[in-house]
């Protein structure tokens, strides 16, 4: 508790800490007298996440987090051990990110009954959308009314300051006016959107409030919590605005708070920003974050899938930070959000990530753009499904499929849990008629389903989805049951040419595995010999002459050793 106090000392210099320190002790010790279930202790190789959203499934006359809840224990129970469910609160825009109140469930979708049904079958992820609150909260509706509670719960901005230097995520207007109920307009400051009011942690009631949220979700079961935007969580005028000290000082004092209260409970930084300022919410390894979003991983694969070369992709993983025991990364391919650029900038040139997304744009692809300070316009974020991203449409589905389970065979394999976006397990394609119907590009890869269409077409042999659930899962449930895919095994990149993306993985007992991507579209001879198992389809293979990989094609190999053969 004393570093909580010494947290909270740093973030409010000269302000009395005692108020609001003994607030968030009561409530911690509160939420501890509750009795919580116990946390798995760390994470290993059987953690895979799946990510959905609470009404990804429907049927008539049923919340839809029981239909989620059938599909999960009918198909999904044995691949995916945790379920991030996107923000299932009451919401007013964003696909659940504009939050009306942190501690509801959103009736069309059910009630808490039906979250801790869930959390009887699967490990939940719940999502703290700590930056901002819609503005049909009632936070911010009795702020409308000049409640003096609230008063100080936003941040409000003369619109003649100098916010130049602000990291703008998106190419919408910073503040936004609104007029109080004394007739007062004021400017509030909105980071992602005007239904979407940024909180103002400079008040340490704020603070303390979301501290609360934090444990409620604790006592509603959630063992991982995904810590939304929290990059933008502490204003400064006259700096960035992002990554800012207090901000990483706010996101450590949630670290001391879970491993108080609940430990084994994970907190996961969602930051779009380039891979340094992305890894630096580890801290120093055991004061931050437990895990990281791999924010580069999703655009390399699809760059190296595109160019049909591994080089910019290898080069980064040279450079990953080896993991420790208090933490690793979390990797994905796809999300409920677009696939960002900004993370492969410096790891990639201007021009050749311009090149990629003309390409992806002329095969059907949406892209959402962001204002530098120069006023040009730059692309930030590529919406498509993955399954299209890699493919053009005139390919047949076979080589569409053998594309994409390359680039999974990358996601499954590498240090750290990897999560599956539900769109992706489905095979799904680009939906203009959800972005027709919302005038969102990012609806493109949000479709929704009804349980017995969805369930159809998973079970019609042959078909896409058929094939790529069937296929992708096989793997899945491989990569649960090898041990040296553990996420904190370690890593060295093989270099096998530019075809190739290659490495081991090795356990402190010199157990080894070595994991071979060809992510082009020829094929490709290796010098490779030796006796291998290959632990995907259990065969023996035997390499004299060196082994050749087919398009797209992949390999899980364990050195099989002259002891063990005999």
């Amino acid at each position: 508790m004393n570093r909580i106090k010494e947290r909270l000392s740093y973030i409010y210099e000269d302000q009395n800490i005692e108020k609001v320190y003994a607030r968030i002790k009561a409530a911690m010790e509160k939420t501890k007298a509750k009795g919580l279930r116990q946390r798995k202790p760390a994470w290993d190789e059987e953690d895979v996440v799946l990510i959905t959203y609470g009404d990804q499934f429907n049927e008539e006359g049923k919340p839809t987090l029981q239909t989620l809840k059938k599909m999960y224990d009918m198909y999904l129970a044995d691949k995916f051990g945790i379920v991030h469910i996107l923000p299932f609160y009451p919401y007013s825009s964003d696909d659940g990110f504009s939050v009306i109140n942190y501690r509801q469930v959103d009736p069309e979708m059910g009630d808490w009954s039906d979250i801790h049904e869930l959390s009887g079958s699967a490990r939940i992820m719940f999502d703290d959308v700590c930056n901002h609150i819609s503005a049909r909260s009632e936070w911010f509706q009795e702020y409308l009314k000049n409640n003096p509670k609230y008063a100080d719960y936003f941040v409000e901005v003369d619109p003649a300051e100098d916010l130049s230097m602000v990291t703008r995520p998106r190419a919408l207007p910073l503040l936004t006016p609104f007029r109080q109920a004394n007739g007062e307009e004021k400017h509030i400051w909105t980071t992602f959107s005007a239904d979407q009011i940024d909180l103002n942690f400079e008040n340490p009631d704020v603070l303390a409030e979301m501290v609360d949220v934090l444990l409620f979700y604790i006592e509603r079961g959630a063992e991982y919590i995904r810590l939304d935007a929290i990059g933008f969580m502490w204003k400064e005028i006259g700096t960035t605005c992002i990554h800012h000290e207090k901000t990483h000082e706010i996101v450590k004092l949630f670290r001391d708070v879970v491993d108080n209260v609940a430990k084994g409970t994970v907190l996961i930084t969602e930051t779009n920003v380039p891979h340094k300022d992305n890894v630096a919410y580890f801290g120093n390894g055991h004061d931050e974050a437990h895990m990281v979003y791999q924010f580069p991983l999703p655009p390399l694969v699809l760059y190296s899938i595109h160019n049909g070369n591994t080089r910019a992709l290898t080069e980064w993983a040279k450079g990953l930070p080896a993991g420790n025991p208090d933490t690793t990364f979390y990797n994905f391919l796809a999300s409920h959000d677009g696939i960002g650029v900004n993370p492969i900038r410096g790891i990639i040139p201007e021009e050749e990530i311009g090149a990629m997304v003309d390409a992806l744009k002329a095969e059907g692809a949406l892209v959402n753009y962001k204002k530098t300070e120069t006023g040009e316009n730059i692309p930030y974020e590529i919406n498509v499904t993955y399954f299209d991203a890699l493919n053009k449409k005139d390919d047949d589905d076979s080589l569409r499929i053998k594309r994409f389970l390359a680039a999974h065979s990358v996601l499954l394999t590498l240090p750290g849990v990897p999560a599956v976006y539900i769109q992706s397990i489905l095979g799904s394609r680009n939906d203009y008629e959800g972005v027709k119907e919302t005038g969102a590009n990012r609806s493109i890869n949000r479709q929704k389903y009804g349980f017995a269409e969805i369930e159809h077409e998973l079970q019609e042999s042959g078909s896409r989805r058929n094939r790529v659930f069937t296929e992708l899962t096989d793997i899945i449930k491989v990569r649960k049951a090898e041990a040296l895919f553990h996420p904190n095994v370690p890593m060295q990149v093989e270099d096998f040419g530019e075809a190739v993306f290659a490495f081991s993985r090795t356990d402190k007992a010199g157990e080894s595995l070595l994991v071979l991507n060809n992510l082009t579209n020829g094929q490709v001879r290796l010098p490779l010999s030796g006796r291998f198992l290959n632990i995907v389809t259990q065969e023996t293979m035997d390499f004299e002459d060196g082994l050749e990989l087919g398009p797209y094609q992949f390999f899980w190999l364990k050195p099989i050793h002259e002891e063990e053969q005999q």
